[in-house]
């Protein structure tokens, strides 16, 4: 019973471990008027009639603080990529020069950058759920665990176990959206 009881907690753990992987991920998409590279990992181009990321077709890199350069293996795929960023709601405007592809990061108005603070806040919102029910999930496992027989005084300590790892990763999501706001607010 305690296996199982340990099997929960530790499932609980990886799955509130991934909510903040993927909230961190999401909110290090958002652009602070910085040049990325990961700005364009969403970016899909046709590569011979396959849906291929544009890092998979290209180098890109950033030479500066606002540019971002992005160099095809092929030449060919200079207007699909072209088409992409331009086609994208990143709001970036491409410059070609036949050999490869240069962004010019605009620095930020302060309406965009309150449309990127609130949108950061909807991504670390959407980790707090996913905290949320992972927590869900181990309640109700233990629950289940307790109609089968196991002590009451357990499951408890487990649900108070399950809470405090809650708090934890609900705080570290905080963590990770102030430090968001602040780069974002930053000019």
């Amino acid at each position: 019973m305690e296996e199982d009881i340990q099997f929960y907690l530790d499932h609980a753990k990886e799955l509130m471990e991934k909510s903040i992987d993927h909230t961190r991920i999401e909110l290090q998409k958002l652009r602070a008027g910085k040049a990325m590279p990961n700005m364009l990992d969403d970016l899909r181009v046709d590569y011979y009639g396959a849906s291929t990321p544009i890092g998979q077709v290209a180098s890109i890199n950033t030479p500066d603080a606002r540019t971002i350069v992005v160099k095809p293996w092929e030449k060919n795929m200079i207007p699909e990529i072209e088409r992409s960023i331009i086609n994208s709601d990143l709001g970036l405007n491409p410059q070609n020069d036949g050999e490869l592809i240069r962004i010019n990061i605009p620095p930020l108005t302060e309406d965009r950058r309150k449309i990127l603070v609130k949108h950061a806040r909807n991504e670390a919102e959407n980790g707090k759920i996913s905290i949320r029910n992972a927590r869900k999930d181990a309640n109700d496992h233990l629950k289940k665990l307790q109609k089968e027989g196991a002590s009451e005084d357990l499951i408890k300590k487990a649900e108070g176990e399950v809470q405090k790892l809650t708090d934890n990763y609900t705080h570290k999501i905080e963590e990770l959206l102030n430090k968001k706001e602040e780069d974002i607010m930053t000019i």
